[in-house]
């Protein structure tokens, strides 16, 4: 829904980020996901996006996940996402 509405593609991407991603992190404590099924989610993503002419499919996949202060699109790789919460997840067990 947020790719079909009529954001610029700055508002998009923060859109995805504040409303998609979160759901996605959410799951990470409590589904048991393997590493190669949140590759998959990032290339799914990557696809949709190409699809809505939002990302050109010749173009440099690393640079939708670089801040858009240093000159990327500011997307949250779901991969590093993932890692992150899982380490957050082991240091509140470990405190415990």
């Amino acid at each position: 829904m947020i790719l079909k509405s009529e954001l610029n593609t700055r508002n998009k991407i923060t859109a995805i980020g504040a409303l998609a991603v979160p759901v996605l992190r959410y799951s990470f404590g409590i589904i048991n996901w393997r590493i190669e099924e949140i590759k998959q989610t990032d290339r799914k993503i990557r696809k949709i996006l190409k699809m809505y002419k939002m990302h050109h499919p010749k173009a440099d996949i690393d640079r939708l996940y670089v801040k858009r202060k240093e000159g990327g699109r500011g997307l949250v790789q779901v991969e590093a996402a993932y890692k992150e919460e899982i380490i957050n997840i082991a240091e509140c067990i470990k405190t415990k």
